[in-house]
Formats: C-alpha cells, sequence, structure tokens
C-alpha cells in the first residue's frame, strides 16, 4: 500500500547535515516516529517525502531550509534579565535554557551575556539549515481499516477515527474518541 495523506505511518529517518554531520537518528534512540501523514506538526518537506511510498521502502531527501524549518527570525532574538533567572544558573554562550511560558514549555539558545542580560535565541536550533533525511517507511495503516466497517470501543482513537473518515462521518485528528464513537453510533 502506498502512504496518502490520512494514512498512520511509522518511519525509521536518520538526519544529517550537508557535511554528513548526524543530528537525529531514530534507530540510535530505538523507536519510529510514527505520525499520521498529512496533519500539522511535522515539517512539511518530511511529511511530503512519505506520501506515495510504500512500507520497507527507502529513500534520501534533501531539504531546503525553508522546507524545514524555515530561516531563523530575527525577531525571536530576545534579551532577558539575569534576575530571572536562579542565583546559581551559570551562563554560557551557546548553552540551552528551558522554561515554561503562557504558550507551554519553551527552549532557547544564550547567544550573548551582558552584564545584566542574555540575549537568548528562541529560533528552532535547525532554523536555516540544509537538511538530508534518509528514510525508510516501516509500516503504513490506512487502507486496511477503510476496507473494514467493523469496530469496537476497545480501539485505538487512530483506528476509529479511520474507519468514521471511511463512511464519510464529519470527525478529524482533534475529535476526542468518545465523540467518534458516537459518530459511529448514529
Amino acid at each position: 500500500m502506498k502512504v496518502e495523506n490520512g494514512h498512520n505511518v511509522k518511519v525509521h529517518y536518520k538526519g544529517t547535515f550537508t557535511d554528513g554531520t548526524e543530528f537525529d537518528n531514530s534507530r540510535t534512540r530505538g523507536e519510529t516516529l510514527n505520525f499520521e501523514v498529512g496533519t500539522p506538526g511535522l515539517i512539511k518537506g518530511f511529511n511530503n517525502a512519505v506520501v506515495g511510498m510504500a512500507a520497507g521502502e527507502t529513500k534520501t531527501i534533501k531539504l531546503a531550509a525553508d522546507e524545514a524549518y524555515g530561516q531563523p527570525d530575527p525577531e525571536a532574538l530576545q534579551r532577558i534579565p539575569k534576575a530571572r533567572f536562579d542565583n546559581d544558573f551559570v551562563f554560557e554562550v551557546g548553552g540551552m535554557v528551558g522554561g515554561n511560558s503562557p504558550r507551554g514549555p519553551v527552549r532557547a539558545i544564550i547567544r550573548e551575556i551582558h552584564e545584566n542580560a542574555v540575549v537568548l535565541d528562541f529560533n528552532h536550533p535547525l532554523a536555516g539549515k540544509d537538511l538530508i533525511f534518509e528514510l525508510e517507511v516501516v509500516s503504513v495503516q490506512g487502507d486496511e481499516l477503510a476496507q473494514t466497517t467493523d469496530w469496537n470501543t476497545k480501539m485505538k482513537k487512530a483506528e476509529l477515527l479511520e474507519i468514521a473518515r471511511n463512511q464519510g462521518l464529519g470527525v478529524n485528528t482533534r475529535s476526542t474518541k468518545k465523540e467518534i464513537i458516537a459518530a459511529l453510533q448514529a
């Protein structure tokens, strides 16, 4: 089965910079990247690359920075008073800091250290970089669920969602499992 938008896939990948330096590897971590193809949250170039692939197929792709994490945003550099950090915090250029914002957890890199403040870079660490990915589609889930109308409440949300979608029901990834079951029962 060929990967299409809406399919759930498991992918192994190795990410490198154009000089060959590896920055990420799912095999090293011992787990695949699992995602629904076509949904937000994954870099577009990576998502688009798996469309049309089949389980067991491999390919290597090169993504320009604009297809990956985009270009660095100068407005993502912010001057933060040192007083906002713990007294024992060790400031180091290139060091990573983490915290919480009203929108959730944030990470930044210390770019400059001044007497009373630091300049933090909130851009994604891979912004502005061209990336190479070696991809292997491990499994594709989608069509086998499209063929069935049999379901039960013990199935995973993703399985129920796929069955409901294939029946033309108005559900999506934001629907709760309870809402999907209600749509299937109607």
